[in-house]
């Protein structure tokens, strides 16, 4: 038979016990996290640090990265996933081609867009806001707001790419049409040589990373052009 207890002094620890329970549970549970920078659908990347810019063009600099730098620190990551600490320059590390078509090759692909050190090189000459050094002797950070400036400025600017002004193809819907046209410089996006789990996907993730820079325009009160 089973035993009951009588003791009063078990039965109030008992009691004591069980309300600190009910209270961990239903008065110590953590505070909804706040709005997260992810989509949605949970594809999204990690927001700019750049700040400011046309909405169009941020989302798809971040959907660029879907496919090039997935990651929780996309600006110091090298290619194969390690990460750097020194962003005073391009890190210059080239690393051993595992997968794809280029395997047996090394790459010096870095950071947020996974840029190779000559790329780096000819876009910041351009692109860059605040070069140090003079004539010869310049050299181009790579720290996260430049990364995000000379992409987002190289982006912007139609004659980098023949002319074609790739926000007015945004703001017309023609996503697929521009990673097309960007699939030369990033393959991983697909429309080429190489692809990644996530190529398919970039044309809806690109609308959920629009909706995000719209809202987050919408919010800080810049008006949406």
């Amino acid at each position: 038979m089973p035993k009951y207890i009588t003791n009063p002094l078990i039965l109030v620890g008992n009691f004591l016990g069980l309300a600190g329970l009910l209270f961990a549970v239903f008065i110590l549970q953590p505070e909804p996290a706040p709005r997260s920078v992810a989509p949605r659908h949970g594809r999204g990347t990690q927001p700019l640090v750049m700040e400011g810019g046309d909405p169009y063009i941020r989302a798809l600099m971040r959907t660029i990265t879907a496919s090039e730098a997935n990651v929780t620190h996309p600006y110091t990551v090298l290619y194969g996933g390690e990460h750097i600490q020194d962003l005073s320059r391009h890190p210059e590390r080239c690393v051993p081609i595992v997968v794809g078509p280029n395997v047996g090759n090394c790459t010096t692909a870095a950071g947020r867009y996974q840029f190779i050190n000559i790329t780096w090189y000819e876009k910041a000459e351009r692109y860059h806001p605040e070069p140090s050094g003079f004539l010869l002797w310049k050299n181009y950070s790579f720290e996260p707001q430049y990364q995000d400036v000379v992409v987002y400025q190289w982006l912007s600017d139609p004659q980098a790419w023949g002319g074609t002004d790739i926000a007015k193809l945004l703001r017309e819907g023609k996503i697929e049409e521009v990673l097309r046209l960007l699939s030369g410089t990033w393959t991983s996006l697909g429309y080429g040589i190489e692809t990644n789990s996530m190529s398919r996907y970039l044309p809806a993730i690109y609308e959920d990373m629009l909706e995000d820079e719209l809202n987050q325009k919408g919010e800080s009160g810049e008006t949406v052009g």
